[in-house]
This record gives structure tokens, C-alpha cells and sequence, in this order.
């Protein structure tokens, strides 16, 4: 999907460096989803599973 592309490379290459093990482990996670959850999750048409899914994907948001 065009959209996740253009939000996941902009994120990658502005924040990926920073983040931390654990945020990186979640991020693989959102990875391995296929594009249509993982876009209802970005876009907030979707609630995150857990505390530290919901804050990794307002920093994906926010990229």
C-alpha cells in the first residue's frame, strides 16, 4: 500500500535510529502485519493492543 510506504520510509528515516530495543521489536511486529490491519492501526481507525503499540504508533503518526 502507497500510504504505508510513504508514512514507513519517512518514519524509518527520521526516528528508527532512535527508538528502543523494545520499540523496535514492536515495530517489527507492525511489519509482519499485513497492510490493511496495519493501516486501520496507524490511520486510528484501529486501537492499539497495548500501551506501548499506541505510543510507538503516535511517534509512526507524528513522523
Amino acid at each position: 500500500m502507497l500510504e504505508l510506504d510513504i508514512i514507513l520510509v519517512r518514519f524509518v528515516d527520521e526516528h528508527y535510529a532512535k527508538l528502543s530495543q523494545s520499540e523496535r521489536e514492536t515495530f517489527e511486529v507492525f511489519l509482519d502485519m499485513a497492510d490493511n490491519p496495519l493501516w486501520d492501526l496507524i490511520s486510528g481507525k484501529a486501537d492499539a493492543a497495548s500501551g506501548e503499540e499506541a505510543l510507538l504508533l503516535e511517534k509512526i503518526r507524528s513522523a
